[in-house]
């Protein structure tokens, strides 16, 4: 098997396995919102779960991120492709969660739906498309990466871009919790009964401008190094 069959195989490996993680993950948020009655989760006390349930909610987030890079880590051997096969993983997986949960639930109804996205370490608050706008990028950068032949030498173009794209993830993750954040003062329980009102799309914007700009010089690079190549073949 060649070098570029192998990581097609890989690649298909890691998004099977995505999908059908992604199916447990909406099942279980499924029997979560029907057991609380928030299969809608933008109403009057949104985080109903409580005691050692609530506790047991955390892990299982944080498991869930345990077993994505886990399944990184499996694929590839070099650093930077194990970091690929991971955010491919959590791009599908996070899509994926939400075409299950439509179909077992028929939410959400439109991309404008709210949902709470997260819980660690604080609740994660958006509309849908704002994950899956992301989510779409980590797949793209990440087939960009894992499918390449060779890594990217790193340049100072490089590392600026990605200290960008570093700096809008963290952009996007405050866009996500401000509203969390700013009820802190009044104690957790605040935080779990936050409902935000508006989503700062301005500054999701720009922060989606940030993550894209490492993804579009990866991709620009790696079509410049399969020029040479698709040319020799012809």
């Amino acid at each position: 098997m060649t070098d570029r069959a192998d990581a097609r195989e890989r690649w298909v490996t890691v998004v099977i396995f995505a999908v059908g993680m992604a199916w447990v993950e909406a099942a279980t948020v499924y029997y979560l919102r029907v057991l609380t009655d928030r299969i809608v989760p933008y109403q009057p006390n949104p985080l109903p779960i409580d005691g050692i349930l609530g506790q047991v909610e955390l892990v299982r987030e944080a498991a869930t991120l345990v077993m994505l890079v886990a399944v990184g880590m499996l694929a590839a051997r070099e650093w930077r492709k194990r970091l690929a096969y991971a955010v491919i993983a959590f791009g599908v997986w996070d899509i994926f969660y939400y075409v299950f949960l439509r179909i077992m639930s028929r939410w959400p109804t439109s991309p404008t739906d709210w949902d709470v996205l997260f819980l660690l370490p604080l609740p994660w608050w958006g509309p849908v498309w704002a994950p899956v706008c992301v989510a779409l990028l980590m797949i793209v950068w990440g087939t960009f990466e894992s499918q390449s032949a060779e890594s990217m030498r790193p340049t100072w173009l490089s590392r600026t871009l990605c200290a960008a794209g570093v700096f809008g993830i963290g952009l996007a993750l405050y866009v996500f919790m401000a509203d969390a954040l700013r009820s802190l003062p009044r104690g957790l329980e605040a935080t779990r009964s936050v409902l935000p009102t508006s989503f700062h799309w301005l500054a999701f914007c720009a922060a989606l401008s940030l993550i894209a700009a490492p993804v579009v010089h990866s991709g620009w690079w790696v079509f410049r190094a399969e020029g040479p190549r698709r040319r020799s073949r012809l």
